[in-house]
C-alpha cells in the first residue's frame, strides 16, 4: 500500500503559487478568477491529483452545492435548451445540477421531489405550478427554496420565472384568425395536471371569442410525441367539421401533424394550416417551417440559475419574473383555403 499522502488545498496553492482562497474560487466560482490564473490552478490540480473533500465542505457549510431540477420529460427537446443554460449558470456559481424526469406522472414527480430532498439538494427547480396540495405542503415544510419555471404567475406564493402561456397562445390564435381562419382545431397535451397546456388552450379560446363566427371545432388531448401528434391530426381530419387551421400545444405535436397531413395528401398551408409552440430547432427544419411561439429558453435557464442561487444563499423571495415571447411566422401558416 502506498504511503503517499493525499494532496491538500494548501499543496495546490503552493504548486500554483497562489493563495488557498484563489484555489477555492477556481474550484467553486471559476468565473471570478482570470483565465490565466484558473489555468495555472487547474494544471496544479491535475499534476497533484487533488480532489476536494466534498463531505467536509458539506459539513462545514451545511450545504451540498447541488440544485435539483425535475422536468416532465427527457424524450424531446422542449426542455433541453433551458436546462442546458440553467446548468451553465449554476456552474458559474459553483453548484451542481441533479436532473430527474417524471414522464408527466404526478405521482412520479412527488417521488422525485422526495428523493432529491433526501439527497440534500439545496434548492429545486420545478416546471409549472400544478401539483397536489400534499406535495406543496411537503415542500413548504422542507424550508428549501423552490423556483418554478416555464410559467409566470405573480399571484402564487412560489416564485416563478417564465412567460404567460395563455397570452402567448392568444397572440398566435389572433394571427391565425387575422388570416381568415374561422374553424380551428386544437391538439394539446392532457390538461388535467399540466397548467401550461391548460393555459394555451384557454388562450386560443380567448382569441376565438373575440371574432364573430369563429369556433374551436375540437380539442384532442394526447401525450407529447411526433407519432402522437400525427394520430391526433388524422383523427381531427377524419370526420365532422374539418378545421382550416390546427393549433398544436407544442412544436413536437405540430411536426407530427405535418407528417400526418403529408401522408393524407394535404398541402400545408394551402389545404390546412398548422402552428406550434416553443420554437425548438425542429420547427425550422420541416418543409415548410412551422409557425410557432418563440420561448426564450436560454435566457430563462440562465436567470433561473441566478435566482435559485440567490434564494439558497440569502433565503429571500426574489419575486416572479416575466419573460416576453415572440411569434415566429413561417410557411405552415397561411390564409384560409379559398
Amino acid at each position: 500500500m502506498s504511503n503517499r499522502s493525499v494532496p491538500t488545498l494548501e499543496d495546490v496553492a503552493r504548486e500554483a503559487k497562489v493563495s488557498t482562497a484563489t484555489v477555492s474560487r477556481c474550484l467553486n466560482l471559476p468565473n471570478q478568477v482570470t483565465a490565466r490564473t484558473r489555468e495555472r490552478v487547474m494544471e496544479a490540480v491535475a499534476r497533484l491529483g487533488y480532489s476536494p473533500n466534498f463531505g467536509a465542505r458539506v459539513l462545514a457549510a451545511k450545504r451540498t452545492n447541488t440544485i435539483g431540477a425535475i422536468i416532465p420529460t427527457m424524450e424531446n427537446a422542449i426542455f433541453a435548451r433551458g436546462l442546458q443554460a440553467f446548468q451553465e449558470g449554476l456552474r458559474e456559481h459553483g453548484a451542481t445540477l441533479l436532473v430527474a424526469s417524471f414522464s408527466y406522472q404526478a405521482e412520479l414527480e412527488a417521488e422525485q421531489i422526495r428523493t432529491l430532498m433526501a439527497r440534500g439538494a439545496d434548492g429545486l427547480l420545478l416546471i409549472g405550478h400544478a401539483r397536489d396540495a400534499q406535495v406543496a405542503e411537503f415542500l413548504r415544510l422542507q424550508k428549501v427554496p423552490v423556483l418554478v419555471a416555464w410559467v409566470y404567475d405573480p399571484e402564487r406564493d412560489t416564485p416563478s420565472i417564465g412567460f404567460d402561456n395563455r397570452a402567448a397562445m392568444t397572440a398566435m390564435a389572433r394571427e391565425v384568425l387575422r388570416l381568415g381562419h374561422r374553424r380551428i382545431g386544437v391538439i394539446s397535451a392532457p390538461r388535467a395536471a399540466n397548467d401550461r397546456a391548460r393555459a394555451r388552450v384557454e388562450g386560443i379560446g380567448d382569441a376565438v371569442r373575440e371574432v364573430g363566427g369563429a369556433e374551436v371545432t375540437r380539442v384532442i388531448e394526447t401525450p407529447y410525441g411526433i407519432e402522437e401528434g400525427a394520430r391526433a391530426f388524422a383523427d381531427m381530419m377524419s370526420g365532422g367539421v374539418r378545421p382550416t387551421a390546427v393549433m398544436c400545444g407544442n412544436d413536437v405535436l405540430a411536426v407530427g401533424a405535418m407528417k400526418a397531413a403529408r401522408a393524407a395528401g394535404l398541402r400545408v398551408p394551402e389545404d390546412v394550416s398548422i402552428t406550434g409552440f416553443d420554437d425548438i430547432e425542429l420547427a425550422t427544419v420541416t418543409d415548410p417551417g412551422i409557425a410557432t411561439v418563440h420561448v426564450p429558453h436560454r435566457r430563462m435557464g440562465r436567470e433561473a440559475a441566478d435566482m435559485i442561487v440567490r434564494m439558497v444563499e440569502g433565503g429571500a423571495d426574489p419575486g416572479s419574473v416575466e419573460l416576453a415571447t415572440e411569434l415566429r411566422l413561417r410557411g405552415s401558416l397561411g390564409t384560409v383555403p379559398g
